[in-house]
């Protein structure tokens, strides 16, 4: 029997560089991936680059994969997808893809050059929970440290932004400076002229990529500094304002800047009037209060009788989407010059609830003991809504609810928000008289309490159920930290499962 003699090792195989780019949509990962390609072939190397989508943004990458040798006679056979533990390079467009890159076996410490954006752009999972549901991404940093070969880190959106590019060119210039492949930096550039668009911006955010990846690792950036917000009006209301801010600044000192931040949101949301009354509020508190306790009871109150008193309603949601700065905001991040038009479409979904709350208090108290009316309300206007607010029939409708702040004192939705305020602040006020952290608790306990629509409706009930402990916990050392953990259970997820299992215990002790 003949044997046949195996074929000696094609030495090309081992030259085989894989990349693997993980991007959601919009942070150009397509666009990056056909720069790679057109390099490669360029320099005379076979290329494949092949794409799996992800589910939606956010909820998961599009990987974008490419291979490339140095051509010869023989037709090299590429994979269709990364292989953990076999990829030379992965680019990440933003810091958790560096996580889930790590996560999926795609960086090894024996060959990866991993090449990350630490600009967060939030899952949906993060965006869910009712609380801070930000992941870490110091846990990330930490664990990509120990993963790669050699690791790049740094905000490569901003380096983008800065020069009026988008990140994949910062994350082009990136890969150019760590040296991962085997072309010339010139090479780099002619392979983003020769795509035509957008060249020159393209070329300075390269660059700027390119300096950071010599740099190596970029620190953590510091979270900007952010100051108050300056209010503007008429002469007349700009006096009251004046003295408004008087009258916060005379408070007792660890009270005053927390005092200030809140009357500037309330002013804000509704008028001076207003604002007196929120410091009207504050000082209630403040007479129950002590400075051989810091005032720490006041300074609570005065952030969360704020939030309170600037509820979300319709007529406060019309006035924030039809505000210049914020058209101004959205076409700086959509790099639109004067000459791009800008289309904008907001999506609404108004329940029976949020339409009756906008009726007279005593009319809207009686349509929502109205079964019938309720019922014909939400056949008329609960379904999606659209409305392109870059349309003058559009942008008038909501400017025109916007303008209604003075009528919204009069309203239902007003009327039930400072009951609920009033019955809040008077419980917590009552708890603190027998114990001091125990009031502060059930103060915090307003940051349950969000939103609009559904969300406002849940963490209504998260807040009822929440403050309904505190009868249970009444006379007990642990009650305040027992609040403090119902709260935080509270937050944990939409669905309100932790919340019941801390309640479950609580019970149990009691």
């Amino acid at each position: 029997m003949n044997m046949l003699a195996p074929k000696s090792p094609d030495a090309a195989v081992g030259e085989i560089i894989k990349i693997a780019v993980m991007a959601v949509g919009g942070q150009g990962g397509g666009v990056l991936t056909s720069w790679i390609e057109g390099l490669a072939r360029a320099q005379g190397y076979a290329c494949q680059a092949t794409s799996v989508a992800g589910v939606a943004q956010r909820t998961g990458a599009t990987i974008y994969y490419i291979e490339m040798t140095p051509a010869s006679d023989r037709q090299p056979v590429f994979a269709l997808a990364p292989a953990g533990g076999d990829v030379d390079v992965l680019i990440a467009a933003e810091m958790m893809e560096v996580g889930r890159a790590v996560m999926r076996g795609f960086v090894t410490p024996d060959r990866t050059v991993l090449i990350g954006s630490t600009h967060r752009a939030l899952a949906v999972s993060e965006k869910t929970v009712p609380g801070d549901g930000i992941a870490n991404a110091e846990e990330v940093r930490a664990a990509a440290e120990i993963a790669a070969r050699q690791l790049i880190l740094a905000d490569m959106d901003r380096l983008a932004v800065e020069q009026g590019s988008v990140i994949s060119a910062s994350l082009f210039g990136a890969l150019a400076g760590s040296d991962a492949l085997p072309f010339a930096r010139e090479a780099f550039e002619e392979a983003i002229r020769a795509a035509g668009k957008g060249v020159e911006p393209s070329l300075k955010a390269f660059a700027a990529g390119f300096d950071a990846a010599k740099r190596g690792v970029a620190p953590a950036l510091a979270a900007p500094v952010q100051g108050a917000r300056q209010l503007s009006g008429p002469k007349a209301q700009m006096q009251a304002w004046e003295k408004l801010t008087a009258r916060a600044q005379a408070l007792p000192k660890p009270v005053q800047q927390m005092a200030l931040a809140g009357l500037t949101k309330v002013v804000d949301f509704q008028d001076c009037a207003y604002g007196a009354a929120y410091l009207d509020r504050l000082d209630t508190v403040i007479a129950q209060d002590s400075a051989d306790r810091d005032h720490a009871l006041s300074a609570v109150a005065a952030k969360y009788i704020a939030n309170a008193m600037a509820y979300d309603d319709i007529i406060r949601v019309a006035d924030i989407k039809t505000r210049a700065p914020r058209f101004a905001r959205i076409r700086s991040e959509m790099m639109a010059g004067d000459d791009k038009l800008v289309e904008l479409t907001e999506f609404f979904h108004p329940r029976a609830e949020e339409v009756v709350s906008l009726l007279p208090a005593r009319m809207g108290a009686r349509w929502e003991a109205n079964e019938k009316r309720m019922a014909l309300v939400n056949r008329l206007f609960n379904r999606g809504r659209r409305l392109r607010t870059h349309t003058l029939r559009s942008f008038i409708m909501l400017h025109f609810l916007g303008g209604l702040r003075g009528y919204r004192l009069k309203t239902r939705r007003h009327a039930v928000e400072c009951a609920h305020l009033e019955s809040w602040l008077s419980r917590s006020l009552d708890a603190a008289r027998s114990d001091y952290a125990l009031g502060i608790e059930m103060l915090k306990n307003r940051r349950l309490v969000k939103g609009y629509s559904d969300t406002h409706a849940r963490g209504l009930s998260k807040f009822a159920t929440v403050m309904g402990a505190a009868d249970l916990l009444k006379g007990r050392e642990d009650a305040a930290d027992w609040m403090a953990r119902l709260r935080e259970a509270a937050l944990q997820d939409p669905e309100g499962k932790a919340l019941e299992g801390a309640i479950q215990t609580v019970r149990s002790f009691v």
